[in-house]
């Protein structure tokens, strides 16, 4: 069975699902017949390379969201993260236009090196305060990780592998996506946002329970659950933050926006 993840490295929600999702596959066990692959989705093409400032500042600015409540926010998600494991260091954080960074993942896979790269690129920015959007950065962590520092550096001065993400964004165009991290199972079955592990099992294993049927349809616009996204969404207590890349809306049933 095949487990397709569209997820942008600059959403919060998106270092959440991943982790969830691993801890959902290691107690399936039909585990080792699972292929999971991953694809780009950018919450804001337009981006800077690297951004300046608070980031929590900038995030409730943009929405007209009290300072305060917002980092109540991200101090849930935080705790979120702590609870599977994970670091997430809010208060660190360097707005960072992620498309170099999805371009260097795409190379990573090339050449057998994308679980590495990829752990290695979000553990700097969700934890040490890394500028990912910057190449230089983006280039010793990819040396860190394994990758060869010169054919490296070619890649991340041009545009390599451009033509993945775009694909990879394309496609989650055409089937709906709006929101990450979106998980398709088998082709068949969207689930949508940082679920928790028990939810993404049961979806996995209804998946593997139904493999052969006809395909359902693909997801529809919307907010997703405890997702970033691009999709319009009238609930103020939703939100993805676009050009900063972080999430505004931590609650259950936090949805996504531009």
């Amino acid at each position: 069975m095949r487990i397709d993840v569209w997820s942008d490295i600059v959403c919060p929600f998106c270092h959440l699902g991943r982790r969830h999702l691993e801890l959902a596959l290691d107690r399936f066990e039909h585990a080792d017949q699972v292929g999971v692959v991953w694809h780009s989705f950018e919450l804001d093409r337009g981006a800077p390379a690297v951004g300046s400032g608070s980031n929590v500042e900038r995030v409730a600015a943009k929405y007209g969201i009290p300072v305060a409540q917002m980092r109540a926010q991200h101090e849930q998600m935080a705790a979120a993260a702590a609870a599977v494991g994970l670091d997430f260091a809010w208060e660190q954080i360097v707005p960072s236009n992620s498309y170099a960074a999805h371009r260097l993942i795409h190379y990573a896979r090339s050449v057998g090196r994308e679980r590495e790269v990829t752990d290695r690129v979000m553990r700097a920015w969700y934890s040490q305060g890394a500028a990912i959007g910057d190449p230089t950065v983006l280039l010793d962590l990819a040396v860190e990780a394994g990758l060869d520092r010169e054919a490296t550096a070619a890649v991340l001065a041009g545009d390599d592998f451009g033509i993945d993400v775009r694909t990879d964004e394309a496609l989650a165009n055409q089937i709906g996506i709006t929101a990450v991290p979106t998980f398709i199972l088998d082709q068949k079955f969207a689930v949508a946002g940082a679920q928790p592990v028990e939810a993404l099992l049961r979806a996995i294993e209804h998946a593997w329970a139904d493999q052969g049927n006809r395909p359902a349809p693909p997801p529809a616009d919307g907010c997703g659950s405890n997702a970033c996204g691009s999709a319009a969404c009238g609930s103020s207590a939703c939100g993805a933050v676009a050009d900063e890349g972080e999430a505004a809306g931590a609650g259950e049933a936090a949805g996504a926006r531009e």
